[in-house]
């Protein structure tokens, strides 16, 4: 995901993307990370998933929205207990001194939580409203196919479609 924050600095990541709806894509982080800091400050966002193998890509532009407390609880529930003790002790990015600063804080949140542990509430997911979605094929020197597909409004589900030159 590409984000970008108040200062106009760009930062991309890799992320895991948990789920799509009729509405878009989501993911999961937590609110007061770099990634979580940006998007508050700046709800647009860039998504792109790249196949080498197949020569394709798709990337997505659009706003994000906060999911829910309940999508939010739901997922939380449904990973592993050692993810949700991971997550509950991470101060996302923060500088650590060492790596077992980090695994101490997983084994006080065992400790204190072991199986029911509680999804805090710095931690949440994102929904990636789209607003334009284009499909990339490789082709043979460089003839490549593109389409975008451009939302005319987030209120209605009409899309303009353009062939793009490669």
């Amino acid at each position: 995901v590409a984000t970008c924050g108040a200062d106009g600095q760009p930062a991309a990541r890799m992320l895991l993307l948990k789920g799509t709806d009729a509405r878009g894509f989501c993911f999961f982080t937590h609110y007061d990370s770099p990634k979580g800091v940006e998007l508050a400050a700046n709800p647009r966002a860039a998504l792109t998933f790249y196949w080498p193998g197949l020569g394709r890509q798709v990337r997505v532009q659009g706003l994000t929205e906060r999911l829910t407390d309940e999508e939010n609880d739901a997922y939380f529930a449904s990973r592993p207990v050692g993810s949700r003790a991971s997550a509950a002790a991470s101060q996302q990015s923060a500088p650590l001194t060492s790596p077992q600063e980090f695994l101490d804080r997983v084994a006080e949140v065992n400790q204190k939580y072991g199986d029911a542990i509680p999804r805090p509430p710095t931690w949440g997911g994102y929904r990636l409203l789209p607003q334009s979605i284009e499909f990339w094929q490789n082709g043979t020197d460089r003839c490549h196919a593109r389409f975008r597909y451009v939302r005319s409004s987030m209120e209605t589900s009409s899309w303009r479609v353009d062939r793009l030159s490669p």
